[in-house]
């Protein structure tokens, strides 16, 4: 079975009676008008690939469905409660999401639905899965600097160059982090973002940011600070400190080009 999935970009103006379709998909269709809510949706597709054409379904498919069919749910909800000055919560959000769910269920001939994803910014999204919808979902995005040098004291130091190359320089070597943390909790219930910022800015970011993680953080005096071992930390770190929600994944990226996810040692 292959999993495919697609972004479904769209904006919406609460204060205009229609929003203008547009001509760019790229960057969202429809288009807004003025200071619109852009927002995007992922949708996850499982099937066999076909045969003759290569395609679980043709994205080309999957954009007019969703754009047909759910975009203007998303817009009749969001014209409504601004129009009554009503906040749109999680578990408001989450009822949309398996309102889509039940609208694209069997759409897409003999592929099911994985997952959808609601993008709420560039850092935050929430979802719901076929096996658990009555749980949501969180990740966030965070950001922190820090220094570390890739280095085994049991190693000669001709191994630890070999292995290492540059990153066992003796003065070490920096990065800008990127950490995404996600929860699982009720649909039921609300997630407190504050509370779930404050949590990780509390027991992972302020250990690590702006430090040398060989020298100043007391993890990594034995431990060498691969991303890898980072994103273990940054787990034992927070695991259990969520009050309405449990840790789903750390994913810690060093660069654009590499990042590592770990889901605890009980799913591995």
């Amino acid at each position: 079975m292959h999993r495919l999935r697609r972004q479904i970009r769209f904006s919406i103006n609460p204060f205009v009676q229609e929003d203008a379709d547009g001509f760019n998909s790229y960057s969202s269709k429809p288009t807004g008008q003025g200071l619109a809510i852009y927002l995007s949706l992922w949708l996850e597709l499982i099937a066999d690939v076909d045969r003759q054409t290569g395609f679980i379904v043709n994205v080309v498919e999957i954009d007019k469905t969703v754009r047909t069919l759910i975009v203007p749910v998303f817009r009749d909800q969001i014209k409504t409660a601004f129009s009554d000055r009503r906040h749109i919560g999680f578990c408001e959000l989450n009822d949309l999401l398996c309102q889509s769910w039940r609208i694209l269920n069997g759409k897409f001939a003999n592929a099911s639905i994985g997952s959808i994803a609601l993008e709420l910014n560039p850092f935050r999204k929430i979802s719901i899965t076929s096996k658990e919808q009555k749980m949501i979902t969180l990740s966030e995005k965070f950001e922190f600097a820090a220094t570390h040098r890739l280095w085994n004291d049991d190693f000669s130091s001709e191994k630890n160059y070999e292995i290492f190359g540059k990153c066992s320089n003796p003065q070490g070597h920096g990065h800008n982090y990127i950490l995404e943390v996600t929860a699982k909790g009720s649909s039921q219930g609300q997630f407190d973002i504050a509370g779930f910022q404050e949590t990780v800015n509390k027991n992972f970011i302020s250990i690590v940011d702006h430090k040398n993680l060989n020298v100043d953080v007391e993890h990594f005096t034995g431990t060498i600070p691969t991303v890898e071992n980072i994103t273990t930390f940054a787990w034992k770190c927070l695991n259990d400190k969520f009050k309405s929600a449990s840790l789903e994944s750390i994913t810690v990226w060093e660069s654009d080009r590499t990042y590592c996810t770990y889901s605890g040692p009980d799913k591995d």
